[in-house]
Protein backbone atom coordinates (compact mmCIF):
# COMPACT_ATOMS: atom_id res chain seq x y z
CA UNK A 1 0.00 0.00 0.00
CA UNK A 2 1.11 3.87 -0.96
CA UNK A 3 0.08 7.13 -1.05
CA UNK A 4 0.39 8.29 -4.79
CA UNK A 5 -2.60 10.85 -4.90
CA UNK A 6 -4.22 13.07 -2.10
CA UNK A 7 -7.86 13.47 -1.49
CA UNK A 8 -9.33 16.44 0.13
CA UNK A 9 -11.56 16.50 2.63
CA UNK A 10 -14.60 17.91 0.54
CA UNK A 11 -13.56 15.48 -1.64
CA UNK A 12 -14.14 12.57 0.30
CA UNK A 13 -16.97 13.38 2.06
CA UNK A 14 -18.54 13.87 -1.78
CA UNK A 15 -17.34 10.37 -2.59
CA UNK A 16 -19.06 9.23 0.45
CA UNK A 17 -22.15 10.35 -0.04
CA UNK A 18 -22.58 7.78 -2.65
CA UNK A 19 -22.26 4.92 -0.02
CA UNK A 20 -24.43 3.46 2.57
CA UNK A 21 -22.45 4.14 4.82
CA UNK A 22 -22.25 6.97 7.15
CA UNK A 23 -20.72 10.16 7.11
CA UNK A 24 -16.82 11.03 7.33
CA UNK A 25 -15.26 10.98 10.88
CA UNK A 26 -11.42 10.07 10.04
CA UNK A 27 -8.97 8.78 7.45
CA UNK A 28 -5.07 8.91 7.23
CA UNK A 29 -2.70 7.48 4.14
CA UNK A 30 -1.54 4.42 4.51
CA UNK A 31 2.61 4.36 3.36
CA UNK A 32 3.42 0.86 3.21
CA UNK A 33 4.17 -0.62 -0.05
CA UNK A 34 4.23 0.88 -3.45
CA UNK A 35 1.11 -0.02 -5.61
CA UNK A 36 -2.06 2.00 -4.98
CA UNK A 37 -2.89 5.17 -3.10
CA UNK A 38 -4.30 3.31 0.19
CA UNK A 39 -6.40 5.27 3.04
CA UNK A 40 -8.00 3.74 6.59
CA UNK A 41 -11.13 4.99 6.49
CA UNK A 42 -13.69 5.67 9.44
CA UNK A 43 -17.36 6.83 9.00
CA UNK A 44 -19.97 6.45 11.41
CA UNK A 45 -21.03 3.53 9.89
CA UNK A 46 -17.63 1.71 10.75
CA UNK A 47 -14.02 0.89 9.62
CA UNK A 48 -13.07 0.55 6.05
CA UNK A 49 -10.08 0.66 3.64
CA UNK A 50 -10.65 3.13 0.32
CA UNK A 51 -8.13 2.13 -2.51
CA UNK A 52 -7.26 4.88 -5.51
CA UNK A 53 -5.81 2.27 -8.13
CA UNK A 54 -2.25 3.45 -10.04
CA UNK A 55 0.68 2.40 -11.56
CA UNK A 56 0.36 -1.04 -13.05
CA UNK A 57 -3.73 -1.66 -12.24
CA UNK A 58 -5.48 -1.13 -15.54
CA UNK A 59 -9.22 0.19 -14.90
CA UNK A 60 -11.05 -2.23 -17.30
CA UNK A 61 -9.13 -5.34 -14.95
CA UNK A 62 -10.50 -3.71 -11.98
CA UNK A 63 -13.92 -5.54 -11.86
CA UNK A 64 -12.50 -9.16 -12.66
CA UNK A 65 -10.20 -8.44 -8.74
CA UNK A 66 -13.04 -7.31 -6.99
CA UNK A 67 -15.19 -9.82 -8.66
CA UNK A 68 -12.84 -12.66 -7.84
CA UNK A 69 -13.00 -10.78 -4.07
CA UNK A 70 -16.68 -11.41 -3.58
CA UNK A 71 -16.71 -14.98 -4.69
CA UNK A 72 -13.28 -15.90 -2.47
CA UNK A 73 -15.33 -14.44 0.41
CA UNK A 74 -18.40 -16.16 -0.60
CA UNK A 75 -16.45 -19.40 -0.49
CA UNK A 76 -14.93 -19.01 2.88
CA UNK A 77 -11.91 -16.96 2.33
CA UNK A 78 -11.16 -14.46 4.53
CA UNK A 79 -10.71 -11.47 2.73
CA UNK A 80 -12.01 -8.01 1.89
CA UNK A 81 -15.74 -7.17 0.07
CA UNK A 82 -15.87 -4.59 -2.20
CA UNK A 83 -18.63 -2.05 -0.74
CA UNK A 84 -21.63 -1.38 -3.11
CA UNK A 85 -22.66 1.82 -3.49
CA UNK A 86 -26.20 3.59 -3.29
CA UNK A 87 -26.42 2.49 -7.32
CA UNK A 88 -25.16 -0.85 -6.42
CA UNK A 89 -21.93 0.00 -8.17
CA UNK A 90 -18.27 -0.87 -6.22
CA UNK A 91 -16.16 1.23 -8.65
CA UNK A 92 -16.00 4.94 -9.34
CA UNK A 93 -13.67 7.72 -9.28
CA UNK A 94 -11.93 9.73 -6.87
CA UNK A 95 -9.28 12.46 -7.16
CA UNK A 96 -9.43 11.32 -10.78
CA UNK A 97 -8.34 8.12 -10.08
CA UNK A 98 -10.62 5.16 -10.37
CA UNK A 99 -11.44 4.08 -6.71
CA UNK A 100 -13.34 1.77 -4.70
CA UNK A 101 -14.16 1.06 -0.93
CA UNK A 102 -13.69 -2.20 0.79
CA UNK A 103 -14.49 -3.75 4.06
CA UNK A 104 -11.89 -3.66 6.77
CA UNK A 105 -10.66 -6.92 8.09
CA UNK A 106 -8.99 -7.02 11.71
CA UNK A 107 -5.72 -8.26 12.62
CA UNK A 108 -2.33 -7.56 12.01
CA UNK A 109 0.42 -9.05 9.88
CA UNK A 110 3.62 -10.18 11.03
CA UNK A 111 6.77 -7.76 11.60
CA UNK A 112 8.65 -10.38 12.60
CA UNK A 113 7.47 -14.03 11.06
CA UNK A 114 7.73 -17.27 12.62
CA UNK A 115 7.33 -20.97 12.26
CA UNK A 116 4.28 -20.99 13.49
CA UNK A 117 2.66 -18.85 11.03
CA UNK A 118 3.60 -20.92 7.90
CA UNK A 119 1.31 -24.20 8.68
CA UNK A 120 -1.59 -21.45 8.63
CA UNK A 121 -0.37 -19.75 5.62
CA UNK A 122 -0.18 -22.92 3.46
CA UNK A 123 -3.15 -23.78 4.49
CA UNK A 124 -4.95 -20.46 3.56
CA UNK A 125 -3.09 -20.43 0.65
CA UNK A 126 -4.83 -23.94 -0.65
CA UNK A 127 -7.69 -22.89 0.33
CA UNK A 128 -7.74 -19.73 -1.91
CA UNK A 129 -6.97 -21.64 -4.43
CA UNK A 130 -9.71 -24.30 -4.08
CA UNK A 131 -12.06 -21.90 -3.16
CA UNK A 132 -11.18 -19.85 -6.85
CA UNK A 133 -11.91 -22.35 -9.25
CA UNK A 134 -15.91 -21.24 -9.10
CA UNK A 135 -14.63 -18.01 -10.83
CA UNK A 136 -15.01 -18.30 -14.49
CA UNK A 137 -13.44 -15.33 -15.32
CA UNK A 138 -9.34 -15.39 -16.35
CA UNK A 139 -6.43 -12.80 -15.93
CA UNK A 140 -3.68 -13.50 -18.11
CA UNK A 141 -0.55 -12.98 -15.33
CA UNK A 142 1.03 -9.83 -16.46
CA UNK A 143 4.33 -10.28 -14.40
CA UNK A 144 4.82 -13.99 -15.61
CA UNK A 145 7.54 -14.90 -17.25
CA UNK A 146 6.47 -12.90 -20.75
CA UNK A 147 6.79 -9.90 -18.66
CA UNK A 148 10.52 -10.41 -17.56
CA UNK A 149 12.32 -9.57 -20.38
CA UNK A 150 10.51 -6.56 -21.19
CA UNK A 151 10.75 -5.30 -17.41
CA UNK A 152 14.13 -5.59 -17.26
CA UNK A 153 14.97 -3.70 -20.34
CA UNK A 154 13.50 -1.07 -18.49
CA UNK A 155 15.49 -1.04 -15.86
CA UNK A 156 19.07 -1.37 -18.08
CA UNK A 157 19.51 2.61 -18.33
CA UNK A 158 20.35 2.37 -14.41
CA UNK A 159 20.04 -1.28 -12.63
CA UNK A 160 23.91 -1.12 -12.53
CA UNK A 161 24.12 2.01 -10.42
CA UNK A 162 21.95 -0.03 -7.77
CA UNK A 163 25.08 -2.82 -8.15
CA UNK A 164 27.79 -3.02 -10.61
CA UNK A 165 26.96 -6.00 -13.04
CA UNK A 166 23.38 -6.38 -11.74
CA UNK A 167 22.07 -6.06 -15.62
CA UNK A 168 24.48 -8.94 -16.54
CA UNK A 169 23.76 -10.87 -13.66
CA UNK A 170 20.47 -10.68 -14.31
CA UNK A 171 20.12 -11.85 -17.86
CA UNK A 172 22.64 -14.73 -17.15
CA UNK A 173 19.67 -15.64 -14.49
CA UNK A 174 16.67 -14.80 -16.85
CA UNK A 175 17.90 -17.25 -19.75
CA UNK A 176 18.26 -20.09 -17.71
CA UNK A 177 14.72 -19.81 -15.86
CA UNK A 178 13.16 -19.35 -19.13
CA UNK A 179 15.01 -22.58 -20.66
CA UNK A 180 13.87 -24.53 -17.19
CA UNK A 181 10.46 -22.93 -17.20
CA UNK A 182 7.30 -26.00 -17.43
CA UNK A 183 5.83 -26.25 -20.57
CA UNK A 184 2.19 -25.52 -21.05
CA UNK A 185 -0.01 -27.76 -19.54
CA UNK A 186 2.36 -29.30 -17.32
CA UNK A 187 1.15 -28.16 -14.03
CA UNK A 188 -2.47 -27.40 -12.79
CA UNK A 189 -3.72 -23.72 -12.93
CA UNK A 190 -6.09 -21.59 -11.54
CA UNK A 191 -6.68 -18.01 -9.56
CA UNK A 192 -3.57 -17.31 -7.90
CA UNK A 193 -2.92 -14.70 -5.19
CA UNK A 194 0.83 -13.84 -6.56
CA UNK A 195 1.54 -11.28 -4.04
CA UNK A 196 0.70 -13.24 -0.67
CA UNK A 197 3.53 -11.31 1.19
CA UNK A 198 3.41 -10.41 5.34
CA UNK A 199 2.19 -7.46 4.66
CA UNK A 200 -0.74 -9.05 3.09
CA UNK A 201 -1.57 -11.71 5.68
CA UNK A 202 -3.24 -10.26 8.55
CA UNK A 203 -3.13 -12.54 12.36
CA UNK A 204 -4.82 -12.71 15.70
CA UNK A 205 -3.63 -14.90 18.48
CA UNK A 206 -5.90 -16.89 20.43
CA UNK A 207 -4.85 -16.53 24.85
CA UNK A 208 -2.08 -19.41 24.23
CA UNK A 209 -0.53 -16.87 21.74
CA UNK A 210 -1.04 -19.15 18.38
CA UNK A 211 -1.49 -17.21 15.67
CA UNK A 212 -4.49 -17.94 12.86
CA UNK A 213 -5.45 -16.15 10.07
CA UNK A 214 -7.78 -13.53 9.78
CA UNK A 215 -7.83 -11.67 6.40
CA UNK A 216 -6.04 -12.21 3.12
CA UNK A 217 -5.44 -8.81 1.17
CA UNK A 218 -4.43 -7.19 -1.74
CA UNK A 219 -5.84 -9.07 -4.53
CA UNK A 220 -4.38 -6.62 -7.23
CA UNK A 221 -2.10 -8.82 -8.56
CA UNK A 222 -4.01 -11.98 -8.70
CA UNK A 223 -4.08 -13.61 -12.19
CA UNK A 224 -4.92 -17.16 -13.41
CA UNK A 225 -1.34 -19.25 -13.66
CA UNK A 226 0.30 -22.07 -12.23
CA UNK A 227 -0.64 -22.94 -9.00
CA UNK A 228 2.75 -24.08 -7.38
CA UNK A 229 3.95 -20.77 -8.62
CA UNK A 230 1.75 -19.22 -5.93
CA UNK A 231 3.29 -21.42 -3.31
CA UNK A 232 6.89 -20.56 -4.67
CA UNK A 233 6.01 -16.51 -4.18
CA UNK A 234 5.24 -17.52 -0.22
CA UNK A 235 8.39 -19.31 -0.18
CA UNK A 236 10.37 -16.45 -0.91
CA UNK A 237 8.48 -14.18 1.04
CA UNK A 238 8.11 -15.81 4.20
CA UNK A 239 11.09 -18.60 4.20
CA UNK A 240 14.33 -16.50 4.92
CA UNK A 241 15.67 -15.15 8.05
CA UNK A 242 17.07 -11.64 8.34
CA UNK A 243 20.45 -12.97 7.75
CA UNK A 244 18.90 -14.44 4.15
CA UNK A 245 19.51 -17.82 5.63
CA UNK A 246 16.74 -20.09 4.38
CA UNK A 247 14.72 -22.30 6.94
CA UNK A 248 13.65 -25.07 5.69
CA UNK A 249 11.86 -26.13 9.00
CA UNK A 250 9.22 -23.44 8.09
CA UNK A 251 8.94 -24.04 4.31
CA UNK A 252 8.72 -27.49 4.80
CA UNK A 253 5.58 -26.93 7.40
CA UNK A 254 4.12 -24.30 4.88
CA UNK A 255 4.15 -26.87 1.73
CA UNK A 256 3.00 -29.75 4.25
CA UNK A 257 0.08 -27.51 5.25
CA UNK A 258 -0.41 -26.60 1.88
CA UNK A 259 -0.57 -30.13 0.18
CA UNK A 260 -2.80 -31.43 3.04
CA UNK A 261 -5.54 -28.85 1.79
CA UNK A 262 -4.24 -29.09 -2.26
CA UNK A 263 -2.30 -32.06 -2.72
CA UNK A 264 1.13 -31.10 -4.94
CA UNK A 265 1.63 -33.61 -7.81
CA UNK A 266 5.33 -34.56 -8.31
CA UNK A 267 5.69 -32.52 -11.25
CA UNK A 268 4.77 -29.66 -9.54
CA UNK A 269 7.01 -30.45 -6.44
CA UNK A 270 10.03 -31.55 -8.71
CA UNK A 271 9.23 -27.83 -10.52
CA UNK A 272 9.77 -26.09 -7.08
CA UNK A 273 13.16 -24.62 -7.56
CA UNK A 274 12.70 -23.12 -10.92
CA UNK A 275 9.10 -21.72 -9.81
CA UNK A 276 11.14 -20.02 -6.74
CA UNK A 277 14.02 -18.74 -9.21
CA UNK A 278 10.98 -16.91 -10.90
CA UNK A 279 9.08 -15.57 -8.12
CA UNK A 280 12.73 -13.92 -7.01
CA UNK A 281 12.87 -12.50 -10.43
CA UNK A 282 9.83 -11.32 -10.54
CA UNK A 283 10.07 -9.22 -7.36
CA UNK A 284 13.70 -8.14 -7.75
CA UNK A 285 12.86 -6.69 -11.10
CA UNK A 286 9.41 -4.50 -10.11
CA UNK A 287 11.56 -3.90 -7.14
CA UNK A 288 14.82 -2.54 -9.18
CA UNK A 289 11.84 -0.77 -11.50
CA UNK A 290 10.20 0.82 -8.75
CA UNK A 291 13.48 1.92 -7.02
CA UNK A 292 14.70 4.09 -9.91
CA UNK A 293 11.52 5.11 -11.30
CA UNK A 294 9.76 6.05 -8.38
CA UNK A 295 8.38 9.71 -8.27
CA UNK A 296 10.02 12.50 -5.74
CA UNK A 297 8.25 13.37 -2.73
CA UNK A 298 5.80 9.98 -3.55
CA UNK A 299 4.52 9.25 0.27
CA UNK A 300 5.55 5.56 -0.86
CA UNK A 301 8.07 2.66 1.30
CA UNK A 302 10.30 1.85 -1.78
CA UNK A 303 11.86 -1.95 -1.21
CA UNK A 304 15.33 -2.84 -1.44
CA UNK A 305 15.55 -4.83 -4.86
CA UNK A 306 19.28 -6.30 -3.30
CA UNK A 307 17.30 -8.52 -1.07
CA UNK A 308 15.79 -10.65 -3.82
CA UNK A 309 19.00 -10.98 -5.52
CA UNK A 310 20.56 -12.69 -2.16
CA UNK A 311 17.14 -15.12 -2.55
CA UNK A 312 17.60 -15.69 -6.35
CA UNK A 313 21.11 -16.45 -5.89
CA UNK A 314 20.47 -19.22 -3.12
CA UNK A 315 17.40 -20.82 -5.48
CA UNK A 316 19.85 -20.68 -8.58
CA UNK A 317 21.67 -23.13 -6.00
CA UNK A 318 18.92 -25.43 -5.07
CA UNK A 319 18.60 -28.26 -7.17
CA UNK A 320 15.72 -30.31 -5.69
CA UNK A 321 12.76 -29.66 -4.10
CA UNK A 322 13.86 -31.14 -0.58
CA UNK A 323 16.43 -29.01 -0.41
CA UNK A 324 13.57 -26.20 -0.24
CA UNK A 325 11.38 -27.83 2.57
CA UNK A 326 9.59 -30.31 -0.27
Amino acid sequence: MAVYTEVTDEALCAFLAAYPIGELVAFRGIAEGVENSNYQLRTTGGDFILTLYEKRVDPAELPWFLGLMRHLAAHGVDCPQPVAGLDGEALRELAGRPAAICTFLPGVWPRRVRTEHAAPLGAALAGLHLAGRGYAATRANALGPSGWAPLLDRCRADGDAVQPGLIAELDAALAGILAAWPAPGLLPQGHIHADLFPDNVFFLEDAEGTPRISGLIDFYFACTDLLAYDLAVCLNAWCFEPDYAFNVTRAAAMIRAYAAHRPLSAAERAALPVLCRGAALRFLLTRLFDWVNTPPGAMVTRKDPLEYLRKLRFFLAAESAEALGG
